[in-house]
């Protein structure tokens, strides 16, 4: 027995049992982290610097950029520690700042992808109206909104989880502190408080589902009344991406959290969660760089902008006028 006064630190699972399968996995971690830094970091640069993409939709991608940034950071630069120190701890301070910091960037980036369908929506099926239901102005509030609404909410969140006493010891099976896991080593009917705000999310999250299907049903209708194969292209072009993003993202947390207890194994519990936690912020620059023109467009401009300043500078001729400069 013990309580939440008396624990200092929490244990999380580990990803392998030996040493070298452990130095493994932090090599792939830092490869995959490294991915999703440089592709996010040159979606927010790109759309930074290009004026052409300052428009509602890439605006809004920018800040999922922003987001896929914050919650790969919140869990896998500790699982690469762990893994490379060969221990499974996480101090008590640390498990909350983790717990908020996931709820505050998943609950903001599935808020974010409600108003990218309400975006693809508007551009399809009333593409007169879309300056004025989607001006820059609105959009920027939107997504304040996004941000600053879920704030209060995680606070509301991990107060609650850690303000719960823990009678069921401190080891938690999963690789980062998940709410869920957390409240399994609450003390007996402890726990209900936070377990009813977590049904009340979910309420709230299958409401988001929801207006995804019917903007996505909508939508569809009004690509199929389309005449022209190049509207089509045009159509399919601009929601393919957030389609994808939004059915990675989804699917891969709906299995996590609601596949049957009858094939729940740690193992399991570790590949799933790494799924939806990992993959889609490393993998959406390049479901979008795939798939917008403009983003390819931007970036391969930006690119040979900064390789060419690169030779520049690089070069003899250069380096020659420096030390002459240097000289005088």
């Amino acid at each position: 027995m013990s309580n939440s006064s008396s624990i200092t630190q929490f244990l999380l699972l580990a990803f392998a049992d030996t040493w070298k399968l452990q130095l493994l996995h932090f090599w792939l971690f830092l490869g995959i982290y490294l991915a999703a830094f440089l592709g996010n970091g040159l979606i927010v640069t790109t759309i930074a610097c290009d004026h052409r993409l300052h428009t509602p939709m890439y605006f809004l991608l920018l800040n999922l950029s922003l987001l896929d940034l914050g919650s790969i950071s919140t869990t896998l630069p500790k699982a690469m520690a762990n893994s490379l120190w060969d221990t499974t701890a996480i101090s008590y301070q640390g498990c909350a700042a983790q717990v908020f910091f996931f709820v505050f960037f998943m609950s903001a980036e599935f808020y974010l992808l409600t108003i990218m369908a309400y975006d693809c929506y508007i551009a399809i099926c009333q593409p007169l109206h879309y300056g004025t239901l989607l001006s820059s102005r609105a959009c920027v509030r939107m997504a304040a909104a996004a941000w600053g609404s879920v704030f209060p909410y995680a606070v509301l969140h991990t107060a609650n989880t850690f303000s719960l006493p823990l009678c069921q010891g401190n080891a938690l099976h999963q690789f980062f502190c998940e709410i869920p896991h957390i409240l399994k080593l609450a003390c007996s009917g402890a726990y209900l408080r936070e377990a009813g705000l977590l049904v009340v999310s979910v309420c709230f999250g299958f409401g988001c589902f929801v207006f995804f299907v019917v903007s996505y049903v909508q939508i569809l209708r009004a690509v199929l009344r389309i005449p022209s194969e190049q509207g089509w292209h045009k159509a399919f072009s601009t929601c393919l991406p957030h389609l994808a993003m939004i059915s990675l993202f989804v699917t891969t947390a709906m299995f996590a959290h609601l596949k049957p207890p009858s094939i729940s194994s740690p193992s399991l519990n570790l590949l799933v969660s790494f799924l939806y936690l990992v993959v889609p912020p490393a993998v959406n620059p390049l479901i979008y760089s795939m798939k917008s023109k403009e983003i390819k467009d931007a970036l391969r401009k930006l690119m040979t902008k900064w390789f060419s300043e690169a030779a520049k500078y690089c070069s003899p001729s250069a380096y020659h006028s420096q030390w002459l400069t240097v000289e005088h």
